[in-house]
């Protein structure tokens, strides 16, 4: 590793864990329905919070005009309405700080010098994405606005799936300045073994984002309330109302059964592939040691995020496991990235 990039590294580092914090107070602000608190999307002037009671008057008559108050919270005291209100209001508040912790180092490292044109595009790119992550956040918010006070389970989705490819690509970057040499393997006969395992990491990191895409429709749809049972659906290792919508690709993101089904069927293809991929990893070739604990950590991670999706499910989606769960999952997509980053092929 180049010493003059480590402090580059352990930046964007902090930006991760800025985003990961950015996704588990998401999903609290989701859990608690405080996403619709905030009725306007003003970048710079809600930045400051709140401070007199005329203040909070004004933002409460505003809120009465949605269609949350008007159909769920009517009657709401200003109390209960400053509860959700600072959920929504942290929520914005770190997006707007990961962006100045984003911007301000990138812009003095590209005044010292300290990245290359290379780097520098990687960066300008991940920038456009967090860019692209405020406005979709409030295209998500808007979606709530209208008739219906819960916001559109696609737009959440794009939202949550958005925020973990800026995490991806990150931690990627990151572990590029960390580890720019690839080191997998510490015999040359292992090289056809390392290029299945190469395409098998790849394969597993790519499944998990999926599952974190379904995880999103299982949010927005509030999926987890039904089925609390495991292993069996209320009894059916297949429900019989998997396909009760028409046309039938409704179901996969609208039918409560079907989306639930899907979330635990990527869930038990991790359950074997995962324990698979490490074993052949650990006893079936000789790998380097940080390779080695990549792969204990991708195992372990599992582990923690399936107990994590079951106790969530058989205790009714508990904010405090629910959120837990998130945060699980960008730790689990995270191992996966590591594993996948010390199989590359060498450069």
């Amino acid at each position: 590793m180049n010493s003059e990039k480590k402090p580059i590294a352990i930046w964007l580092l902090i930006c991760c864990a800025l985003v990961f914090a950015m996704i588990v107070v998401g999903g609290v602000t989701r859990l608690t329905d405080s996403g619709l608190s905030i009725v306007e999307w003003q970048p710079l002037v809600g930045t400051i919070p709140p401070i007199t009671q005329e203040n909070w008057d004004e933002l409460l008559e505003k809120y009465r005009s949605s269609p949350q108050y008007q159909q769920v919270n009517k009657g709401m005291s200003i109390d209960e309405f400053k509860t959700i209100f600072w959920w929504e209001y942290f929520h914005r508040l770190l997006g707007r700080l990961i962006g100045l912790v984003f911007f301000i180092p990138f812009i003095y490292f590209l005044v010292k010098k300290k990245i290359d044109k290379p780097l520098g595009y990687k960066l300008a790119g991940i920038f456009v994405l967090g860019g692209l992550q405020g406005f979709m956040g409030w295209y998500m918010v808007m979606s709530g606005l209208v008739d219906n006070p819960r916001v559109s389970q696609y737009r959440l989705t794009a939202h949550l799936g958005l925020a973990f490819i800026i995490f991806a690509a990150l931690f990627w970057v990151a572990l590029g300045i960390l580890s720019p040499t690839a080191s997998a393997a510490t015999s040359s006969r292992d090289a056809g073994t390392l290029k299945s395992l190469r395409r098998f990491a790849h394969g597993l990191s790519w499944l998990i984002f999926i599952m974190v895409l379904s995880g999103g429709f299982v949010a927005g749809i509030r999926a987890g309330l039904a089925y609390n049972t495991f292993p069996l659906m209320n009894g059916h290792f297949i429900p019989p109302d998997l396909f009760i919508l028409e046309p039938w690709y409704r179901n996969f993101f609208e039918n409560m059964t079907t989306v639930q089904f899907d979330h635990r069927m990527i869930a038990w293809i991790l359950i074997f592939t995962v324990p698979f991929f490490w074993f052949k990893a650990i006893f079936r070739s000789s790998l380097s040691g940080t390779t080695r604990l990549a792969c204990h950590a991708f195992l372990l991670m599992l582990a923690v995020q399936v107990s994590l999706g079951i106790a969530t499910l058989l205790h009714v989606v508990p904010i405090n496991l629910a959120a837990a769960h998130q945060g699980g999952a960008v730790l689990l997509f995270a191992s996966s990235l590591w594993v996948s980053h010390q199989l590359r092929e060498a450069v």
